[in-house]
């Protein structure tokens, strides 16, 4: 079995000079999982870097091919709202990195990382949504909040078992009340 190669701590996109400067034009690349638990210190390694591209300028999918040689990592095109609902207001609530070139990166809005991690389930996730509430960069009670404000849209999101989510999602709330 051919083991996938990691991005360390080191790595990481947002501290990477070179990556404004093939893509054109100004633009925001949202870091998005496991990536975003790299740099803020949860994990020491990711095995993919998930980002959310906006606009998809011109040249980007040169860029992120140099990227993936660069660090030798595989980066996707993916995001939470690709799997759940958009959580309303999540563009503001998405926090800002850093600028090279004319790129911006930001970390895609917590909230809505969170959700898609115990979407999951798995114990990785679970551990970065712990963290991400840890640090401050999730309140239970805000992620109660916006999750009930998606639930009816769940439906248009076939691969989601909308009883497992809401459970996950309640326990835990449930669990993390007082943090």
């Amino acid at each position: 079995m051919r083991h996938a190669p990691s991005c360390r701590r080191s790595k990481a996109p947002g501290v990477h000079p070179g990556s404004g400067q093939v893509s054109q034009g100004t633009r925001s690349y949202l870091v998005v999982g496991g990536a975003t638990a790299l740099l803020l210190g949860v994990r020491q390694q990711t095995v993919d870097i998930d980002i959310k591209l906006d606009p998809e300028p011109k040249g980007v999918f040169e860029a992120i091919a140099i990227l993936k040689n660069e660090l030798s990592v595989n980066v996707e095109l993916a995001s939470p709202d690709q799997f759940l609902p958009p959580l309303p207001g999540w563009e503001n609530r998405s926090e800002f990195i850093v600028r090279a070139g004319d790129v911006e990166f930001f970390h895609y809005d917590f909230y809505s990382q969170a959700l898609a991690k115990l979407s999951r389930g798995h114990e990785r996730d679970l551990s970065d949504v712990r963290a991400y509430l840890r640090l401050g960069k999730i309140r239970v009670s805000q992620l109660q909040s916006l999750f009930e404000e998606i639930i009816p849209g769940l439906a248009r999101y076939p691969a989601i078992d909308s009883d497992t989510l809401i459970s996950r999602v309640k326990g835990f709330c449930e669990e993390n009340q007082n943090k």
